[in-house]
């Protein structure tokens, strides 16, 4: 079970549920392998609705890195991801807020 006061959610991946954190490691990985200079472009994206497949990806998989998982990106490249797309999308959004939201947000559910 994820605990969103300690910044985490949970993913299920091929039947496995998976608790995702953005810690600093995984949110520097993360802007590492962004196109972006900072992750404020990311996070932008997201506010709009215009972010694409790649950062959500890319967030999946520095929440899980963050977590504890040893995989890479091309391991979720055909696993099966309970809720698909969308609710990739929905953890994905759920992190930044859990990482650079406030606890105000967490704690009145919009996360």
């Amino acid at each position: 079970m994820a605990n969103p006061y300690a910044g985490e959610a949970v993913l299920v991946v091929n039947g496995q549920p998976h608790v995702l954190k953005l810690t600093l490691g995984a949110l520097a990985e993360l802007e590492t392998g962004l196109a972006e200079d900072t992750l404020l472009g990311l996070i932008e994206r997201f506010e709009s609705g215009d972010f694409a497949s790649r950062d959500v990806l890319a967030l999946i998989v520095a929440g899980l890195r963050g977590g504890g998982w040893q995989g890479q990106a091309r391991d979720l490249m055909q696993a099966d991801i309970e809720g698909g797309a969308l609710e990739a999308a929905r953890i994905a959004a759920q992190l930044l807020v859990l990482a650079f939201g406030t606890t105000k947000a967490v704690a009145h559910g919009d996360v």
